[in-house]
């Protein structure tokens, strides 16, 4: 499992310009299975999801591609988190860990 941090550059003002772009890509990643979640860092500092289901790799590639990343509207921190324990609701991310 992964928790993706984005957050804002000294680039912020170009935002407007990828949002649909970035939309996009985050609707992809929902259609994928590989995005669980996806929200604002508050105070508008950026943004944060919660990915599984793709090795290191691959979510370092699929990061890549958000237009946010590509134009450096954002810094990308990916944080690659082991569950060892969760409520029952969430057990496919402990079956996912081993």
């Amino acid at each position: 499992m992964y928790i993706i941090l984005l957050r804002l550059s000294e680039k912020r003002a170009e935002a407007a310009k990828h949002l649909a772009g970035h939309k996009d890509w985050i609707a992809r990643g929902i259609a994928d299975g590989v995005f669980l979640v996806v929200g604002g860092l508050e105070p508008k500092r950026g943004g944060a999801l919660i990915a599984h289901g793709e090795s290191r790799a691959e979510i370092e590639a699929r990061v890549a591609a958000d237009p946010f990343v590509a134009e450096g509207v954002v810094t990308a921190e990916i944080l690659d988190v082991t569950p060892q324990r969760a409520d029952q609701r969430l057990d496919f991310l402990l079956k996912s860990a081993d």
